[in-house]
């Protein structure tokens, strides 16, 4: 009798509803910001450089995240292609972060050294000249539009203000940093950044 009444009170169903996601997503959240795996850096784990940030922008701009995740899952046949799987602690300064679920692309988590810079350059430039199957989109105006020193410094203040400990120096020295770089540049040296950390320990 009582499950009848809610069904036909369409506010009292959606107040319950609303209830029971809240609940439940508090139960599954909460929890997360007591565990220092989610919410402390990895070891190793720093702040983007400001020619890597500027190449993150990129790599989100274009939409890069549409085909290609930067997680790998805790299992061997993803173990065994891609390096160790991906800890929270990696991507504290990610915002927003590039976990993924779509892989048309291999996963970059850990592409980081595993091909040369002029590699990248001509993989972004037009992948089939390396991947002749590729279907990926070529990316020809990345080398001749510049990166914004001021901008990138400016994102570096905003990232600052929630939490990404960015130094004085390092928002000062920003613009020199980038200066004369294009995106294709930027871009390359975020892809070459990614998983290092991770590896090294340093």
């Amino acid at each position: 009798m009582n499950h009848e009444k809610i069904e036909k009170n369409v506010g009292l169903m959606g107040v319950l509803i609303a209830l029971v996601i809240s609940i439940g997503g508090l139960v599954q959240i909460v929890p997360l910001y007591f565990q220092g795996a989610g919410t402390h850096p990895a070891p190793g784990v720093k702040p983007y450089p400001a020619l890597n940030l500027a190449g993150r922008d990129v790599y989100i701009r274009e939409g890069c995240y549409v085909c290609h995740s930067q997680m790998i899952r805790p299992f061997r046949s993803e173990t065994e292609r891609y390096g160790p799987y991906s800890l929270a602690g990696e991507s504290v300064y990610d915002h927003p972060f590039q976990f993924g679920s779509k892989r048309t692309g291999p996963d970059l988590a850990r592409v980081g050294g595993r091909y040369t810079d002029d590699w990248h350059r001509v993989h972004l430039m037009n992948p089939r000249d390396v991947v002749p199957q590729s279907n990926m989109p070529r990316f020809p105006w990345l080398a001749e539009a510049r990166v914004d020193g001021a901008l990138t410094a400016k994102k570096m203040e905003a990232l600052r203000a929630i939490g990404v400990p960015y130094s004085d120096a390092d928002i000062a020295g920003a613009a020199a940093a980038v200066e004369g770089k294009s995106e294709l540049d930027a871009l390359v040296a975020y892809l070459q950044g990614l998983g290092t950390n991770l590896k090294t320990g340093s």
